[in-house]
């Protein structure tokens, strides 16, 4: 290595160590009292080994984020108000959100535009959609279809102003098809691999106004294209304006599917180069992030898998996504680690995206033949530092020793402290709610949308923050993402030393706007102007 190298080499590895990123559960003294329940059985379903995700949602309307719980078990959904001041009271009763399927995603938008967060819940069995009264009151709207649903997420697919909703689905499964699994069967069971079962269509609503949905997924081309999806995620990666989907599926290739001006969505996985990994073979895709990492513009796709498959991050440039996990080191960080629920974010505000992974492996009794590998695993805390990944959980604080089976994450900033923080389903045990306590952090600010000739929500608008350094950060709005659950709206930007700016908007319809920022706010909210008819 030459000299110059290895001390830039040196100076990268002495800035992962010095960082500061901490985390602190707060479940219990927050009053979250939450516990999933699998409803684990002798016949090992296979909905009780995916578990469930969670939202936040300002329910009420009072401004602060609060946190909804799915459940496998009818009515055990839970909603909890956000008190402020790291207190939460359980709400459940009067928002009628207790749900009576078996719980695995939750999208939110605000579908009316009227100004309060709906919800959309998707189920093993016929899914729920929610709309919000504004007081934190949900009424349920019958939407058509049942089956298996699982990650699902509200854009604007034609721009017309109105959210509409993609739902992916997962198997054609049910329990009369359930067949004993494993090497001891019938006798001693394990969870069948989902290879055993069909690819089922995802599903496309549009929204039609006035509450009402037509699902258009055979119009769009999405019955030509079966899946086994988990996880959702949306972002604009051709810049054409329309908002793009990808779906992680399980055990099957990946999924892209292109927008083509609100008509169709096309599907180009392979031709992108996301459908496989780098050696041209499936894995077991479920949680996804897709945003910018290495801070060049451009949106670029990270998608987890099991133990001994490894995590996948694919940075997009002008030829399409490149496989980069070896060289960014997140095939050495992931390689024996199982993922579900996970997000980019920039947990310590030093201007790079970091990850953070809820773990475990999806079978239970994995450890019996593979002892490298564990059904309960440790939360994953990786700095994120000039297109590199750093393992920094064993400092991370004495969250990310405990061993849990980690399924659904929802990011956002819980008390408006400028710290993203971090919510975690555990599939049949208790919640995490973690505070962010990241010592000596970076300068940052937190953007809100609100667009008048758009969705309320600006679901779709594309940022560009430029700081005092004269550096660029891009993000796009969107809650989607994760493993089957929605986060903040908000969008979060690390500063470091700089203060911002100015920023530039790409709202929904494609008009831009651009807003000089003469001093650091931590928080501010832009409304769209109105569009100049000459």
């Amino acid at each position: 290595m030459l000299p110059t190298a290895r001390i830039f080499f040196c100076l990268l590895l002495g800035a992962a160590a010095a960082s500061g990123q901490k985390f602190r559960d707060v479940a219990a003294v927050a009053g979250v009292n939450f516990r999933h329940d699998a409803q684990k059985s002798p016949q090992k379903l296979l909905p009780e080994a995916l578990g469930s995700g969670v939202a936040l949602i300002d329910a009420d309307g009072d401004g602060r984020l609060d946190l909804f719980f799915l459940n496998n078990a009818p009515g055990g959904n839970r909603l909890f108000r956000n008190l402020g001041g790291w207190k939460f009271e359980d709400a459940t009763a009067r928002s009628g959100l207790a749900g009576d399927g078996v719980g695995m995603g939750v999208a939110v938008g605000d579908f009316d535009n009227d100004g309060d967060a709906d919800l959309f819940v998707s189920n093993y069995g016929p899914d729920r959609l929610y709309r919000n009264d504004g007081q934190g009151r949900f009424e349920p709207i019958d939407l058509p279809g049942d089956g298996w649903s699982s990650g699902a997420a509200f854009f604007d697919f034609d721009r017309d102003g109105l959210l509409d909703l993609f739902v992916a689905r997962y198997l054609d499964w049910d329990e009369s098809k359930d067949r004993p699994c494993g090497r001891f069967a019938p006798k001693q069971r394990s969870y069948c691999n989902p290879r055993l079962f069909g690819a089922v269509a995802h599903r496309l609503y549009r929204n039609v106004g006035n509450g009402r949905f037509q699902d258009v997924s055979d119009s769009v081309g999405l019955d030509k294209h079966p899946g086994k999806g988990l996880g959702v995620a949306l972002n604009d990666y051709d810049r054409d304006g329309w908002v793009d989907v990808f779906v992680a599926n399980d055990g099957a290739p990946q999924q892209l599917f292109r927008n083509v001006e609100g008509k169709r969505l096309e599907e180009v996985a392979v031709e992108a180069g996301v459908a496989y990994d780098a050696d041209g073979e499936t894995y077991a895709g479920m949680g996804v992030a897709w945003t910018d990492f290495d801070r060049d513009g451009a949106a670029d796709l990270l998608v987890n898998a099991l133990g001994r498959q490894g995590y996948w991050l694919y940075l997009r440039d002008e030829l399409g996504f490149q496989p980069n996990s070896e060289r960014s080191g997140l095939a050495a960080l992931s390689a024996f680690r199982s993922g579900w629920g996970m997000g980019l974010h920039d947990f310590d505000n030093d201007g790079w995206r970091d990850l953070l992974v809820a773990q475990g492996h999806v079978m239970d009794d994995i450890a019996d033949s593979d002892d490298a590998l564990s059904n309960e695993e440790p939360l994953l805390l990786a700095r994120g530092l000039f297109g590199r990944f750093y393992d920094v959980s064993r400092r991370g604080g004495d969250v990310f020793k405990r061993r849990q089976a980690g399924r659904g994450v929802a990011f956002g900033d819980l008390d408006d402290d400028g710290l993203v923080d971090a919510v975690v389903n555990v599939n049949n045990g208790p919640a995490l709610v973690l505070r962010n306590v990241t010592e000596n952090p970076g300068r940052s600010l937190a953007v809100r949308l609100e667009a008048s000739e758009d969705n309320r929500d600006a679901l779709g608008a594309r940022v560009t923050l430029t700081d005092s350094s004269g550096a660029e950060q891009t993000a796009f709005a969107t809650r989607a993402g994760s493993y089957l659950s929605s986060s903040s709206p908000a969008l979060h930007f690390g500063l470091g030393k700089s203060t911002p700016t100015s920023l530039e908007i790409i709202w929904p319809n494609g008009t831009k706007q651009s807003i000089p920022l003469p001093d650091a706010e931590q928080r501010i909210q832009i409304r769209q102007q109105p569009q100049d008819p000459h």
